[in-house]
């Protein structure tokens, strides 16, 4: 949830021209990593699997959108790098769970 705040109030700033671009994209796909992790967690194990690969696929979305609006010099060097540092954080933290859901079923 702070990333998500931390990605509105960074989009915030954009270009108006990016509202249903970049800005759009950005806030949909940090949105979709809590919206996902919530919805598998009332789940079986092997169907919160399912959700936390589709919120580690809007994580990498994260991660582009963010080097997009770098790059396009939307945001400085430091929020970048904060934002990577909170993308790593987030990553680990999936990959700790999914490691701990398969810990009886490797296969998933």
């Amino acid at each position: 949830m702070d990333f998500i705040d931390h990605v509105y109030k960074i989009t915030v700033q954009y270009p108006q021209e990016e509202r249903y671009g970049l800005t759009s994209q950005f806030r949909r796909a940090s949105t979709s990593i809590a919206l996902n992790i919530a919805e598998g967690s009332g789940s079986t194990d092997k169907d919160f699997n399912k959700y936390l690969r589709t919120a580690y696929n809007s994580l990498k979305e994260c991660v582009v959108c963010s080097t997009v609006a770098f790059r396009q010099e939307f945001i400085s060097k430091e929020v970048y790098e904060n934002l990577r540092k909170e993308l790593v954080e987030i990553s680990k933290m999936i990959a700790g769970l999914r490691k701990y859901l398969n810990r009886d079923n490797p296969e998933h």
